[in-house]
């Protein structure tokens, strides 16, 4: 999302990242990204889109007590004002924690998935979550918190061959990373949900994602205690052309009705249903199939020109736009993921498609309309 972090070395993630530069530099590069991504007036910019919450992705080191890594509670403390200030609420998504809890790049760390194998860091993960429960818990731009992000299990992990598309660095951490079991993560949600509840008033809500199955979720937390619950689903094109979605226009279409649609009704059924990650992005618009999505960074070719023109690309954009909107609206919400790219998919060779996982990219080129 932002290359020139990376810049003059040879890391795939956060975790590497300063072990391959002098501290000095290391800081540098974080806080000048972390002043110059996201300001006030992109707050201002979600808000004249038409957009009325916006869902953060924090790391676990948030409050700067994991060395090596730099806190960033500052940032979020700026983005609640912000947010109260122009009418926005916020959905706090912790989306790294400890060892790892999906082995993808956004997890913090490629290919190490181990966070769940170990009773501590889960116990310290829960205790990150109360700090950040009794510090935004009475905000009135807090919408939730998301105790963690896309916890992977078996059959993702296998669908997106994680060991071989985000190879880890170290062998032996390699060697110990599974996927987390359905067992865990019922756990973890009842004890998340348990300390969060003791802090968050009801009308905040917890936010639970799937592990990339909401029909397991089926008949979990129904009881009336617990109060305020959603589920997060994530339903992304690039999955279903891995799960075999044939890549044109009219077959994209019936599977977002057939499949994601069909889903988020019937879990509605049980929770409020989310769709917390989403976007245009799918092969067909790329002039090439990407095997679900797989960049250069995972050893792709990707093209290196355009084969699919403005104006058809537009019309595919539109209607697949149109046919994913349709279906959240069965649901109570969803967030594109994301609001901003700061890759050059025009100068930088094999990333020509990609510009559509910006958001202000595709609503500024017409590609969206919300």
């Amino acid at each position: 999302m932002s290359p020139a972090l990376f810049e003059g070395t040879t890391a795939e993630d956060e975790h590497d990242l300063p072990g391959q530069l002098s501290k000095e530099v290391y800081e540098a590069r974080i806080k000048i990204h972390r002043s110059e991504y996201i300001s006030e007036g992109d707050f201002v910019r979600i808000r004249a889109m038409g957009m009325n919450t916006v869902r953060i992705p924090v790391p676990f080191f948030i409050f700067g007590d994991v060395e090596p890594y730099i806190g960033c509670i500052e940032e979020l403390d700026k983005a609640f004002n912000w947010a109260e200030r122009y009418g926005l609420k916020i959905l706090i998504d912790l989306h790294t924690v400890p060892g790892g809890q999906n082995g993808f790049d956004n997890g913090g760390w490629c290919g190490v998935c181990t966070w769940s194998q170990d009773p501590e860091k889960v116990e310290w993960t829960i205790r990150l979550l109360e700090k950040l429960a009794q510090r935004y818990g009475s905000r009135t731009g807090l919408f939730g918190i998301q105790p963690v992000n896309e916890p992977i299990t078996e059959e993702i992990w296998n669908l997106m061959d994680v060991p071989n598309r985000y190879p880890a660095a170290d062998p032996a951490l390699a060697e110990k990373s599974r996927p987390n079991t359905w067992e865990f993560l019922e756990d973890f949600y009842l004890r998340v949900y348990e300390r969060l509840r003791k802090i968050l008033p009801e009308d905040k809500a917890i936010v639970l994602h799937d592990g990339f199955d909401s029909y397991h979720w089926k008949g979990f937390m129904q009881d009336d205690k617990y109060k305020n619950v959603w589920l997060d689903t994530h339903l992304y094109l690039m999955m279903a052309e891995a799960s075999g979605c044939e890549q044109t226009p009219q077959e994209y279409v019936n599977y977002i009705f057939t499949n994601y649609q069909k889903q988020i009704r019937e879990m509605e059924k049980y929770f409020p249903v989310l769709c917390g990650e989403w976007c245009l992005f799918n092969s067909l618009c790329v002039g090439a199939d990407t095997n679900g999505g797989r960049t250069v960074l995972h050893g792709e070719d990707g093209m290196s020109s355009e084969t699919v023109s403005d104006e058809e690309k537009k019309n595919i954009y539109r209607l697949l736009a149109d046919a994913q909107l349709e279906a959240w609206r069965s649901g109570h919400g969803y967030f594109y993921w994301s609001y901003k790219l700061l890759t050059d998919t025009v100068n930088t060779n094999g990333w020509i498609g990609w510009d559509a996982w910006d958001f202000g990219r595709c609503h500024d080129l017409g590609w969206i309309q919300i």
